[in-house]
């Protein structure tokens, strides 16, 4: 009798990454209950985290492990401790699954530490345009996803990926949003649209270092829109108590909202809740233009964009190179709205392939065919 196979999903970054394989570890779990899958986290809070959305689901057959060393946990402070050495000291322990399914690419790592049993499964976290994500490292695993044609052609197109390395799955992420109940948004003192500024972590390509505190400024003089700030997680991810403390006045504004990295930032509350996406170059916009709303980018770093995929999103609204008249062109993009729709309807298409199967069972059923091509 065959050995039954065992898969590990690992979390070994901050908790936005789960929303990106979780369900796929339940699908697995569910409907081929002859694996053993196991979720493997570095931090007693991320399991946590993991445990409390698996309740919300209605439980799976699934393991959870808190990976060692306690020591090495301590350096990551309230955050995730670092990821490579982490990596080292659990190497001998993941060599002895069948597959470690990950989110993030650190842990092609593993392959250079020379563990080279279990298949190497990246779920991507995320379906941008930014050019950082593209890269060396993807040739190091067995399987990569893809969520829909665009970023399946671009990884071929690069040669990141071949036919046989590469899935195309759709976006796991969308499955556990919508199977979980809704997150209360935020409230505010009045009524009115809302919009979210969503700044990357990227220190040139993102627009905070630049202009972000004019932008906060702007919006606390504008009586006619309220505002969530909720940048990329790893933005304000090490920051000082003291530079968090900075954000109390804006906290305190009746038509601002601060969450400088908690839980609505990574489950979709804000993108689904917000009338209007300002941003830079986070992927998190293709989950706003799920349903197509206006869009206003900002070309901080003042990139030559046209043309390159790489800011692709960039197509779905103005492109401001200066945010000195913000206000008005938050209402121009309000007005303007419907010559952009199209070119969000196919930016979508294009960017998730949506098919009668849920992509977290695509998904999963693309591991167990791997699985199976190599036993």
């Amino acid at each position: 009798m065959a050995k039954a196979k065992r898969v590990c999903f690992l979390y070994i970054a901050q908790h936005h990454q789960v929303w990106h394989s979780l369900s796929v570890a339940v699908a697995m779990a569910r409907l081929w209950p002859h694996i053993k899958v196991e979720i493997a986290a570095t931090t007693p809070e991320l399991l946590d985290y993991v445990s409390s959305l698996l309740s919300e689901l209605g439980g799976a057959d699934i393991t959870l492990v808190l990976l060692p060393p306690a020591w090495l946990r301590r350096l990551g402070g309230d955050g995730a401790p670092p990821k490579a050495p982490m990596l080292i000291a659990n190497a001998r322990r993941l060599a002895r699954y069948d597959a470690v399914i990950t989110p993030e690419r650190t842990t092609a790592l593993l392959r250079r530490l020379g563990v080279r049993h279990p298949l190497l499964v990246y779920t991507q976290h995320g379906a941008g345009d930014r050019e950082g994500p593209f890269e060396p490292r993807l040739k190091l695993f067995d399987l990569v996803m893809a969520a829909g044609p665009k970023q399946r052609d671009r990884m071929l197109r690069e040669g990141w990926v071949t036919s046989e390395s590469c899935a195309m799955v759709g976006y796991p992420k969308f499955d556990l949003v919508d199977a979980l109940p809704a997150r209360d948004g935020p409230r505010f003192d009045k009524p009115g649209p809302i919009v979210l500024y969503n700044p990357h972590f990227h220190p040139e390509l993102g627009s905070w270092s630049r202009w972000g505190r004019t932008v906060l400024d702007a919006f606390t003089k504008d009586s006619r829109y309220n505002l969530i700030f909720a940048p990329h997680i790893r933005l304000f991810e090490t920051a000082s108590s003291d530079e968090r403390a900075a954000f109390a006045a804006y906290a305190e504004h009746p038509r601002i909202h601060i969450d400088l990295g908690g839980p609505a930032a990574a489950d979709m509350t804000y993108t689904q809740r917000a009338d209007l996406y300002l941003g830079d170059v986070s992927s998190q916009v293709y989950e706003f233009l799920r349903t197509p709303k206006p869009c206003l980018f900002l070309n901080a770093s003042g990139a030559d964009w046209r043309g390159d995929p790489s800011y692709q999103h960039w197509l779905y609204g103005q492109v401001l190179d200066s945010v000195d008249h913000l206000g008005d062109a938050v209402d121009e993009a309000f007005a303007t709205h419907s010559d952009y729709r199209q070119a969000q309807i196919e930016g979508i298409a294009e960017t998730f392939d949506v098919q009668n199967t849920p992509a977290s069972e695509r998904a999963a059923q693309a591991i167990v065919d791997k699985l199976e091509r190599v036993a």
